[in-house]
């Protein structure tokens, strides 16, 4: 599952030469196609793993990787302590306990959800992120950012309308998934420039990888059972796969870093909506779960309006 796209930029371009924007772009198209292909990865997995084996041994990748980069820098224990006690430690591990649930809840809807219709239901955390701004951010919200935001509501409820096939447990869990990643986009917002991206990507690996450990090892102890049936435990060569996804998935978020260093986040923004693309493509394709046309009405309806709102500058803040 993807915690991730729509993403918030995490850091600056280095550069603003044409060669190093059209970098940022490939690098960016890069993450999308890495992002939907752990997605329907992860939705393929779940008809015989658990959703929480499917985080742990995500966030277990990821965690590794996350380490990894912190420690080609020199360490020590003073190091280690101020990595620890960063100023804005509250806001970090606000930030990482909101990815959590945002993995918890998508993993888990992912199960009875078709690709598509999920994916499409997560795209509109950046229309919620606008719509809690004023208040949560102290930011002034236009007429032309409340059209958008109601267009996209008018998108979501063409998915999700009554009389529709998606399950009520699933779609209500993804749009609790789409919620939290809308904090989760503020918290970053609120930390940039103040916090190193590599810092922020372990304090999220790490927080995910605890907090999604605990069904996981419930699972594993067999006090706990969150698939139907029950499941058998894998066996080596499914837990490797089972990494190798994680890994895909943490290559796919370092993907977006080296993007949005080289790119501004005006130009990659709206080409986030082309990873809604690929999961109606892989939904039809390899699910053979196609979204109807009411339900391509309303995703059309919300990329439009997220890429009207990427295109904006951002709000000015209220006096």
């Amino acid at each position: 599952m993807t915690t991730r796209p729509p993403p918030s930029p995490l850091a600056s371009p280095t550069a603003d030469s044409g060669s190093a924007q059209r970098r940022g772009v490939l690098l960016f198209l890069c993450a999308l196609v890495a992002f939907a292909c752990y997605d329907a990865f992860a939705k393929q997995m779940l008809e015989r793993h658990s959703p929480a084996v499917m985080n742990l041994t995500r966030y277990a990748a990821i965690s590794c990787m996350a380490l990894a980069l912190l420690v080609r820098q020199p360490v020590s224990w003073r190091s280690l302590w101020r990595f620890w006690r960063q100023p804005p430690l509250a806001l970090l591990m606000a930030r990482s306990l909101t990815l959590a649930i945002v993995a918890t809840c998508f993993m888990t809807a992912l199960v009875t959800m078709p690709l598509a219709e999920a994916t499409a239901i997560y795209f509109t955390a950046p229309l919620i992120m606008v719509a809690m701004s004023p208040w949560l951010l102290g930011e002034r919200v236009g007429r032309p950012q409340w059209l958008a935001v109601c267009a996209g509501f008018v998108g979501m409820l063409l998915i999700v309308r009554p009389g529709a096939s998606l399950p009520l447990a699933g779609t209500l869990l993804m749009a609790v998934a789409a919620v939290c990643y809308a904090l989760f986009q503020m918290l970053t917002r609120k930390l940039s420039g103040k916090v190193a991206p590599q810092i922020q990507y372990a304090y999220m690996a790490l927080t995910c990888l605890v907090v999604t450990s605990v069904p996981g090892l419930l699972w594993a102890s067999g006090t706990s059972d969150p698939m139907p049936g029950g499941e058998a435990l894998p066996d080596a060569m499914e837990w490797a796969v089972l990494l190798a996804g994680g890994v895909c998935s943490g290559i796919a978020q370092l993907l977006l870093l080296a993007a949005f260093r080289r790119a501004p986040a005006s130009t990659l923004g709206p080409l986030n909506y082309i990873q809604l693309i690929l999961a109606v493509l892989l939904s039809t394709f390899w699910f053979g779960r196609p979204p109807d046309v009411p339900a391509l009405c309303g995703m059309a309806c919300i990329a439009a309006a997220g890429v009207s709102l990427a295109w904006r500058r951002p709000p000015r803040r209220m006096a």
